[in-house]
């Protein structure tokens, strides 16, 4: 055990650097981030946000939607 005190004074405290690893994980996660983003994008575009033109009635209430009268 006292053969490693030397080795350990051979450190810097001030200089931490994150390695090769740390740079990797990064990668890693930039490019899921960015696959995420253009799936994210690719399924939006297929999002149609225009609604359906409702139709007036003379009661002045609407006539039920599809999901509503098939609750009855």
């Amino acid at each position: 055990m006292t053969h490693l005190v030397p080795l350990a004074k051979e450190v810097d405290d001030d200089k931490v650097t994150p390695g090769v690893l740390g740079f990797i994980v990064f990668a890693v996660m930039a490019l899921a981030v960015w696959g995420l983003m253009k799936s994210m994008n690719k399924h939006m575009r297929k999002v149609d946000f225009k609604e359906p033109a409702e139709s007036s009635t003379g009661s002045g209430e609407s006539e039920p939607s599809g999901a509503e009268a098939r609750r009855g």
